[in-house]
């Protein structure tokens, strides 16, 4: 049940980032090593139009349980997708964790594998 919420949370951010929202996965966030700023530039920079994700594009999302974390907590790398290219090597890394309440996000990186 928990990675379905992880698959979710992460699906969601990916949509917010393919409409050109920047601000509110940042917000969302109880920590991000990412500004709005660092993640439209890398955007940007990257030269290619982001598009939402197919619907089962994260049915094999690449999470990795973290141990010893105080809630059930994951290391998540997702791939965003692009007009031109579909699946793109452009990747959004993530901590999510799934405790009682809200799932809590931490912005890791956004980066070209």
């Amino acid at each position: 049940m928990s990675l379905d919420v992880v698959r979710s949370v992460a699906r969601g951010i990916v949509e917010q980032l393919a409409r050109g929202d920047y601000e509110s996965p940042v917000e969302q966030s109880v920590k991000s090593r990412l500004t709005k700023d660092d993640l439209r530039t890398v955007i940007r920079e990257y030269g290619r139009k982001l598009v939402p994700p197919p619907r089962d594009a994260y049915k094999n999302l690449d999470a990795v349980q973290v141990k010893g974390a105080a809630v059930p907590t994951w290391s998540v790398r997702a791939p965003l997708w692009t007009e031109e290219e579909g699946r793109s090597d452009l990747t959004l890394v993530l901590t999510i964790g799934v405790g009682a309440g809200a799932p809590s996000v931490e912005l890791d990186d956004l980066h070209v594998l």
